[in-house]
């Protein structure tokens, strides 16, 4: 299994500048781990009004259970997205990202 190494440290400044869209070979190796995280407990964003607003939720891990909300809500989804990589990149390496 790919873990996050202290080299690939340089896909974060262009996941925070390109979110959404093609992404090296090295931002998406990283993605594919975030995104093959087990279900109970990843971040999900729903889109609550078209191309205006998504909130955070998170998934339970239990098929058939509602995702659980949170407050969080964000009014681009290129916000969201950085919330969501920051919020992966502490799991897995232990370390804040600034906003």
């Amino acid at each position: 299994m790919y873990k996050i190494k202290p080299e690939d440290r340089h896909v974060v400044e262009e996941f925070r500048r390109n979110p959404i869209g093609n992404h090296s070979p090295d931002l998406q190796r990283v993605l594919n781990l975030f995104r093959g995280a087990p279900m109970e407990g990843k971040y999900v964003l729903v889109c609550r009004k078209p191309h205006e607003e998504w909130v955070l939720g998170q998934f339970t891990g239990k098929r058939g259970e509602p995702i659980q909300m949170t407050n969080q809500v964000f009014t681009s989804i290129e916000e969201a997205e950085w919330y969501v990589f920051r919020q992966r990149w502490k799991h897995y390496t232990g370390e804040d990202l600034d906003e």
